[in-house]
């Protein structure tokens, strides 16, 4: 396989976590429904996303293209799936609910060729502190928390908010990067 990576994501956060892996992809967005299913889990939901961020990149004309990445991130607290917050009421009570607790960040990821695909997940383990309302206010007046799942982003201000992290760090902030550099070079060398 001769051609880049292709970023099936319009996430900057993915596209700086591959950026630090070495690699400079070409961003090709799809539009699929994120819409979460009756039942469905959030390790089901963030594969079944990831797949189909994937499968929006056309690989038919050209099998020496690719291979295509793509990923999905959720917060999971209580077995209740935390999406980006509509607004900034939004944010605040999934930051109330955080607070002091741990929940589960789950992403899903997806690499892609012409004739194969791997695919997978990951959980990382968040110890939030425990956050006043004043806290939770000026953080949201940053407006950092008001496009991340579950309201926060670890690798900038909402760092700050973190008590511990057991597990991928680079899960948290989109895509377990050891698995996805892992699927990449397996799909660069076929």
């Amino acid at each position: 396989m001769s051609g880049p990576i292709i970023l099936a994501s319009a996430s900057p956060r993915r596209l700086e976590l591959l950026q630090m892996a070495g690699y400079e992809p070409l961003v090709a967005p799809g539009s699929i429904d994120e819409s979460t299913l009756p039942g469905e889990s959030g390790v089901d939901l963030v594969v079944r996303l990831a797949q189909a961020k994937a499968a929006t990149v056309d690989l038919s004309g050209d099998p020496t293209r690719g291979p295509v990445v793509a990923g999905d991130t959720v917060v999971v607290l209580d077995e209740r799936i935390l999406l980006k917050p509509i607004d900034a009421v939004d944010a605040r009570e999934m930051l109330e609910q955080l607070s002091g607790r741990v929940h589960e960040v789950v992403s899903g990821w997806c690499v892609r060729c012409a004739t194969v695909q791997g695919s997978g997940h990951q959980i990382t383990q968040v110890r939030f502190s425990s956050l006043s309302r004043a806290q939770i206010d000026s953080y949201i007046e940053t407006g950092e928390p008001l496009d991340k799942a579950g309201s926060y982003a670890i690798q900038g201000e909402g760092g700050a908010l973190i008590e511990e992290v057991r597990g991928s760090w680079s899960n948290v902030v989109g895509m377990p990067l050891l698995p996805v550099v892992a699927a990449i070079r397996e799909f660069m060398v076929r």
